[in-house]
């Protein structure tokens, strides 16, 4: 934190500016909403305005909806040393915030004019810097829409002040992270919606977590299909009150590194991140949108309760950057100043990140650090963005004042493709489905049965009325004949009436069917209508089926590929006698093989037709893939992309060297592990590759490799990765270090001459490279190799039969033999005659010449050859 009250909460005068309404120019776009005109002109340098491109749209889906990233500058008061050390100089910056305006002076006389979309001077409360920067986004996240807020600025200039100052004294002090989940709280319900949080830090290029320190190397993992940042090993806690979410910001800055500088007593070392996700549901709404129809085209009653459930996910992320500054300023030094160079080099990515958004380049190094890894959806992505400049008015920092400014002016030229984050929530309708379906069918079973009783009741009872009356009559027929005419006429009254009962249940039987006959057909109209949700349940089913339909036609794809490649290895093996190598086997791209390219064009046109119709991620996912025949071709793919110079970067930047080696540490199969060695081996020819793999690894996973592999194509293949790797000055004490020499030496147990080829390469590059770091001064003491033990072999192959292994000893040797400290050990392993018959013998006139300069040049080898009475 900052000195001087500003950083300290102190009482700040209420500027005019406070009682005006928020910017109604950020406004989100509401869904199934109308076009709306764009939001305001994008401010150039001088005043001049560019057009901005339209920032509604309809809402909702995929449809993106065009939003310029919008940008605040903000002027920190005079702190203590300030007011004393400038009080004989103005202001650095003259802010005009009634036009949007500020001009930073170059002397007394000169000035620059820029425009923002809000100027906020010194006297603007937190509350007043909440509403123009971060509410319109918070309410963009409560609609549904991804949203950042942002503070970039010097060291000192009142980021963290402007973002996360808790306000626990005094509350008109907190910050834009404490208002923003009040506005996300009061808006949400926590019966229908949840809020979660999670809170980090970047800390010297390593994801740390703030809530559980123990966390501390948290990955990044991207979606191969949308490039979507998740952070799945990030703690994240559920949010239910105010109250719960101070106690975790109050955690978190106990565990956020800070330091003491010039510029800033706690000035913070690393860049902090607060991630808030939103999940709200919207049951009932949308119903004209998203009803079903039934067959005689109105919604049916069923259909209407049971609509499935609108989501809409959506996350606000708070970034906090750590200040920008300069060392010979902040008197940074031992670990302050790596976290500041540290500091630095992200924010540099960044800056490249939004140059290369600004002017429309075709590639934005996004891959550069994990900072703008992290960003990735904020600047030319499709969430929301607002960024807060902080800046000073001190004339001593106008150099970092003006570069802070420069770098807003930029940002308000990027734009992103706002989209709405909603879905239908599937499955909890198919569980209340079922629950209602097995209730009605209950129901309905218990109606039945009860109708079946009562019908069973009525006749039993008709029954016995009939038998009755039957019997009654047949007693009268069999009375004496003496009954009278009077007891005759009442029988037959009791016959019609009970003729008369015996219809009206008939009626009362026929009216039960009926209604049994109603209730089936309701029965049957709802188990019509709950057919047709699952045939809509089925749709994902199918979606699915198709991708795998894709898979399938991929797979026959790479299967043609690879026995095509086959055919043109086996080939060029019987043209050129065994020599040429393959474009899944080279250690050297075909490119530079004029005699292969012909021969090859059948295969590299399949490749490049793959390529561009597959898309090279989906190819690399394939490495991944549960099915060994398409991991072993897709390998055979990827190793003849990079022997092509046009696609190594493009394998790297998409994670195909990390691919490779993970597939060189978890596959037991002797051909992927031969064809991603070899793909290796062709990306290390580049320098930057070989950086990259010695720092994942690659040389331990190459070593391991060697060690285990039997086969001489692999161990050719490895040998020749690990020789281009020693052809690098910065890497020779981390190849010796982690067993690279040791590796090369192994590998000669083989005793096939391809793998000795490559074994002498490798040592005569590494004998190379050593050299010259001596001649430079920049390396003392015995040569590596000698210390690995490699001189016996070396003296031992000295003249070998095959000359491309003799040539590179020799080679290596007279490199050795250059230094006086390697003479002893030369002269102790008998390396000094092979020197003398190298001089003399060799049929390669430069080598013969080294080898003469170098026993002339060696004060010890003189002395010895003296001293052994051979002439020289």
């Amino acid at each position: 934190m900052a000195s001087g009250s500003y950083r300290n909460g102190g009482p700040k005068p209420t500027s005019k500016l406070d009682r005006l309404p928020p910017s109604t120019a950020y406004s989100t776009p509401k869904p199934s909403a109308k076009p709306r005109p764009s939001a305001a002109p994008v401010p150039r340098r001088g005043g001049s305005v560019a057009p901005a491109a339209a920032s509604a749209g309809k809402a909702g889906g995929d449809a993106g909806v065009p939003g310029r990233v919008r940008v605040a500058v903000r002027l920190r008061p005079r702190n203590a040393e300030e007011t004393i050390a400038d009080a004989d100089f103005a202001d650095c910056v003259e802010l005009q915030p009634e036009l949007k305006r500020l001009k930073l002076r170059k002397n007394n006389w000169e000035s620059e004019t820029y425009e923002f979309d809000e100027v906020l001077t010194e006297f603007a409360s937190q509350k007043r810097v909440y509403e123009v920067v971060a509410k319109p986004v918070v309410e963009s996240v409560l609609e549904g829409y991804n949203g950042t807020v942002m503070a970039y600025g010097q060291t000192g200039t009142g980021k963290t002040y402007t973002l996360g100052r808790l306000g626990e004294e005094d509350t008109a002090a907190r910050g834009i992270m404490v208002r923003a989940m009040e506005d996300i709280l009061a808006d949400t319900s926590p019966e229908t919606d949840s809020v979660s949080v999670s809170y980090l830090q970047l800390y010297m290029e390593s994801i740390q977590d703030l809530l559980v320190p123990a966390n501390d190397n948290i990955a990044i993992i991207e979606d191969p299909k949308t490039g979507d940042v998740s952070l799945p090993g990030a703690t994240s806690v559920d949010i239910r009150d105010q109250k719960s979410f101070m106690e975790l910001l109050r955690l978190g800055e106990v565990h956020r590194f800070a330091a003491n500088t010039k510029l800033n007593t706690e000035s913070s070392r690393s860049h902090a991140i607060l991630i808030v996700h939103v999940k709200r549901s919207l049951k009932g709404r949308h119903d004209a949108d998203h009803g079903f129809p039934s067959e005689n085209g109105t919604n049916s009653t069923l259909v209407k309760s049971f609509r499935p459930p609108i989501v809409r996910k959506s996350k606000l992320v708070v970034v906090d950057l750590a200040g920008s500054e300069r060392i010979d300023k902040s008197g940074s030094e031992g670990h302050t100043l790596e976290e500041a160079k540290s500091i630095n080099l992200s924010l540099s990515a960044l800056g490249k990140c939004i140059n290369a958004l600004a002017e429309n380049s075709p590639h934005v190094p996004v891959r550069d650090s994990k900072l703008t890894r992290l960003l990735r959806d904020s600047f030319g992505g499709s969430a929301r963005t607002s960024l807060v400049v902080t800046i000073g008015p001190s004339p001593r920092h106008r150099g970092e004042t003006a570069s802070t400014i420069m770098f807003g002016q930029r940002a308000m030229k990027v734009e992103n493709m706002v989209k709405l984050k909603e879905e239908f929530d599937y499955k909890s309708l198919c569980r209340r489905l079922d629950i209602e379906l097995d209730k009605l069918m209950a129901e309905n079973e218990r109606q039945r049965k009860d109708f079946e009783d009562e019908i069973e009741r009525i006749r039993t009872e008709a029954d016995s009325r009939v038998a009755e009356v039957e019997k009654g009559y047949n007693n009268t027929l069999e009375a004496p004949t003496t009954s009278s005419s009077a007891d005759i006429v009442e029988v037959r009254q009791l016959l019609e009436n009970e003729k008369i009962l015996r219809q009206s249940t008939e009626e009362v039987v026929m009216n039960l069917k009926c209604e049994i006959s109603h209730w089936k057909r309701l029965e049957a109209a709802g188990n019509s209508e709950i057919v047709k949700l699952r045939k809509m349940l089925d749709s994902e089913a199918n979606q699915k089926h198709k991708l795998e339909e894709e898979i399938a036609i991929l797979r026959s794809q790479l299967l043609q590929l690879s026995f095509q490649a086959d055919e043109t290895s086996r080939s060029l093996d019987r043209g050129e006698s065994g020599k040429a190598l393959t474009g899944f086997d080279s250690l050297v791209p075909q490119a530079r093989h004029p005699q292969l390219r012909d021969s090859a064009n059948g295969p590299k046109a399949s490749i490049a037709k793959l390529f561009e119709q597959v898309g090279l991620q989906k190819i690399l996912s394939l490495l991944e893939s549960e099915d060994h025949d398409v991991r072993v071709h897709a390998v055979k793919v990827v190793a003849n992309l990079a022997a092509e110079e046009a696609n190594q970067d493009k394998i790297v930047e998409a994670g195909g060297l990390t691919s490779l080696l993970m597939l060189l540490r978890n596959s037991e199969d002797e051909t992927i592990r031969r064809v991603a060695a070899g793909a290796i081996a062709n990306l290390a020819m580049n320098e930057t590759n070989q950086e990259l793999i010695m720092a994942q690894g690659g040389i331990v996973l190459l070593s391991m490799t060697a060690a285990d592999a039997e086969d001489p194509q692999t161990l050719r293949m490895v040998a020749g990765a690990i020789a281009n790797l020693c052809g690098n000055d910065k890497l020779q004490m981390k190849l010796s270090v982690e067993g690279g020499i040791k590796a090369l030496l192994g590998m000669v147990r083989c005793g096939h001459p391809d793998v000795l080829a490559q074994v002498a390469r490798g040592i005569a590059n590494f004998a190379k490279c050593e050299s010259r770091a001596s001649t430079q001064g920049n390396k003392v003491g015995v040569s590596l190799l000698i210390e690995d033990g490699a001189l016996p072999w070396i003296v031992k192959n000295a003249n070998h039969d095959a000359s491309p292994i003799r040539r590179h000893i020799e080679l290596a040797l007279c490199h050795l033999a250059q230094h006086e400290v390697n003479a002893k050990d030369m002269i102790s392993e008998g390396a000094l005659w092979e020197l003398v018959r190298i001089s003399r013998d060799c049929s390669r006139e430069d080598i013969r010449m080294l080898a003469h300069r170098t026993l002339i040049s060696s004060a010890t080898l003189r002395t010895e050859l003296r001293r052994l009475h051979i002439e020289f």
